[in-house]
């Protein structure tokens, strides 16, 4: 399997080499040279394993330059009952990401049960595990530069913390996340682990993270890695659990799945994309977002119009508090019939902050065949939506999970079953938790009083080149 830049003009990689490269050297993204076809064979057999035996199978399909026994090994010791161990609402650990019934056909699928309690352990964990083998067989070191609008910083802090060969520099919009969010970071006092809180917001930190990696002679000297989902990594690791919530789901493979995501960076629902284009029975993805509407103004207008930094709203789902997203270049590039030339135009404008619009070409008047819809939710919406589903379910969700409940009911089809794909734990929340039921959400008694724990964080202006000389000092 190859790896080829959504840009068109990087030679194409093997995927240890993208793993350790995140972005490609022309700025673009990387995705397979084809997706792989999954027959009606597999998907039968695959519903009796076990999810890390299932994991293996899918990465297997695109990781072919690590032997199968090592990969199966570093997938065993990846997901395990013992480190997704936080489940709730009666579900089953060892299914690592169970399903909770709502009602008939509707359905949340439990994604974080991780060591942060966010879903982005389902894939940081299998990163660090994968970094760390490939750092080992080449006999290297790598410093990996990442931003996190919230759980992507603290997910991936504790999966490399203590990791040998592997510091990481996280960016954080300082002020901007919940104290939870916060208090997982800053208190860590791994030795290879930094903290950088960016005055500004997210996407300051994000385009600070794409600037550095695309100074080549930089990333080259200093060895900089990404665990954004930028990283082609990332993205596999989450197709895995589409198809555990597919058969946890259902009963057999005729029938068909819709799936709502939150969506932010537009990772974890590009994961939802790719499956489906390997041939998972996916009726329909449903995209929520909050406030910071970009997406859902795209799957509703075909414009895609990012926002600057002043225009992005801070709100109570604050992982969504984005408006330049990432993964949405991987799933135009499909779009575009992979046109390498097309993605090139477009961001050029994005990168230049203006906007593109699609609605005229013939490329999205054939947008049906990728099966997204949208929707939006307010904190009004989603403080109503926590009260709703605590009502009349006894389930308490977390702020994003409740604008993806809230859109959910909003795009359900008759006849087939809707899972909402749930982004975090309660505990992160608790202040809008309080402002709903007035209440305290549960958290697990080893994370209990976090925030009283001394903080150790930077706090610097959003300017790239004082955080590559606070790389340099650091690396040195």
């Amino acid at each position: 399997m190859r790896y080829l830049s959504t840009r068109g003009q990087s030679a194409p990689q093997a995927f240890c080499d993208i793993l350790l490269g995140g972005l490609a050297p022309d700025g673009g993204l990387y995705l397979p040279e084809s997706y792989p076809q999954i027959t009606r064979a597999e998907l039968d057999a695959w519903r009796q394993l076990s999810y890390a035996d299932l994991a293996f199978e899918i990465l297997s399909k695109f990781i072919d330059d690590i032997p199968a026994a090592d990969l199966k090994a570093i997938v065993a010791k990846t997901y395990t009952a013992d480190v997704y161990r936080f489940t709730r609402n009666g579900g089953n650990a060892a299914e690592i990401t169970p399903l909770t019934k709502l009602e008939d056909g509707l359905y949340t699928q439990e994604l974080s049960n991780g060591p942060t309690l966010a879903f982005k352990d389902m894939a940081m964990q299998l990163l660090g595990n994968l970094f760390e083998y490939v750092l080992d067989q080449r006999g290297q070191s790598i410093n990996i530069l990442g931003a996190t609008s919230g759980d992507t910083g603290s997910a991936a802090e504790y999966a490399m913390r203590g990791k040998h060969n592997v510091k990481v520099f996280m960016l954080s919009p300082d002020g901007k996340m919940s104290a939870f969010q916060r208090a997982q970071m800053y208190s860590l006092t791994d030795a290879n682990i930094f903290n950088i809180a960016v005055r500004g917001m997210f996407d300051d930190a994000q385009d600070i993270v794409k600037a550095v990696s695309n100074d080549a002679e930089f990333k080259a000297k200093y060895k900089i890695g990404a665990v954004n989902s930028i990283n082609w990594a990332r993205v596999a690791a989450q197709i895995v659990y589409y198809f555990q919530g597919y058969f946890l789901a259902t009963k057999s493979n005729d029938e068909q799945v819709a799936f709502c995501v939150p969506s932010g960076n537009f990772g974890n629902i590009c994961a939802g994309h790719i499956a489906r284009q390997m041939g998972l029975p996916i009726a329909k993805l449903v995209l929520a977002t909050n406030e910071n509407d970009v997406l859902d103004e795209f799957f509703k207008t075909g414009v895609y119009r990012p926002r600057t930094s002043a225009e992005t709203s801070v709100t109570s789902s604050p992982s969504m508090d984005i408006s330049k997203a990432s993964n949405f270049e991987r799933f135009v590039f499909d779009l575009v019939g992979r046109d390498p030339a097309i993605v090139r135009e477009l961001w050029a404008k994005v990168d230049k902050g203006e906007a593109f619009d699609l609605s005229s070409t013939v490329h999205w008047q054939n947008r049906e065949r990728f099966g997204f819809v949208s929707g939006k939710s307010s904190h009004i919406d989603r403080i109503n939506t926590i009260r709703f589903a605590q009502g009349r379910y006894n389930v308490m969700l977390d702020t994003h999970t409740a604008d993806g409940l809230k859109v959910a009911l909003e795009n359900r089809i008759p006849g087939v079953n809707m899972v909402v794909l749930e982004t975090a734990q309660p505990a992160k929340f608790e202040e809008t938790i309080r402002e709903a039921l007035g209440a305290e959400p549960v958290r697990p008694a080893e994370l209990k009083g976090i925030e009283a724990l001394e903080q150790h964080v930077v706090v610097m202006d959003p300017e790239v080149n004082a955080i590559k000389q606070f790389i340099v000092e650091h690396v040195q």
